[in-house]
């Protein structure tokens, strides 16, 4: 992943956000040094990101759709109030028992539940209402999944929607005409039209889309 800010930015604002912490520290080295795809590791600023906007809305219930190796769910799981709950979502068993084995470490994991499988089949099984959801999965199912969060989402709850930038990529001088890219730009066209929401996209990491009902 490039990221959309010089590389020498987002290190400076990475060394004047408060640090995540060992254990954080040492999920996201092992993410990097086990997992394929370490670029899908969400980070510690957008990690501390997901946190404030949990503490800011005061969410009790949020539903993640792209588990991985657990970063974020945990990163949002330590400032849920005690009766708060995490659904996360995650295809790949891989990904869902590595993630599990550190939630499990955590004072938080009775917080956190993973769903693996596809993300259509656990929606069926979780009609919500969700204070907050975030969106992180494949990108080709973003469309639908927000469509799915719009239903389950709380009058003032929040969406949050992540590498909306795609590297650049989802410009129009752009080249890249793969899937994803197409399904990228498709999405935040039909974002920013949809008259039901309010978004903002914000260019932090690989952007970061932030919408809620209008």
């Amino acid at each position: 992943m490039t990221f959309v800010v010089p590389e020498e930015i987002e290190a400076y604002a990475a060394a004047h956000t408060t640090q995540a912490g060992a254990f954080l520290d040492e999920l996201a080295a092992e993410t990097r040094a086990t997992l394929p795809s370490p670029q899908m590791l969400t980070g510690e600023l957008e990690g501390r990101l997901l946190e404030f906007l949990v503490f800011l809305t005061g969410a009790r219930r949020v539903l993640e759709i792209g588990t991985y190796s657990g970063y974020s769910a945990l990163s949002m799981a330590r400032v849920l109030p005690p009766d708060g709950t995490i659904d996360t979502l995650e295809l790949e068993p891989k990904h869902a028992e590595f993630a599990a084995g550190w939630i499990d470490r955590t004072e938080w994991a009775d917080r956190i539940t993973i769903h693996v499988g596809p993300a259509e089949r656990a929606l069926e099984r979780l009609p919500g209402p969700y204070d907050l959801v975030f969106i992180d999965a494949d990108k080709s199912g973003y469309a639908g999944y927000y469509e799915a969060a719009l239903e389950r989402l709380e009058p003032r709850g929040l969406i949050v929607v992540d590498n909306v930038l795609w590297s650049g990529r989802v410009l129009e001088e752009s080249d890249d005409e793969t899937d994803d890219t197409r399904a990228l730009r498709e999405f935040n066209a039909r974002v920013v039209a949809d008259e039901r929401v309010v978004c903002v996209m914000l260019t932090i990491r690989d952007g970061v889309t932030l919408i809620r009902r209008r």
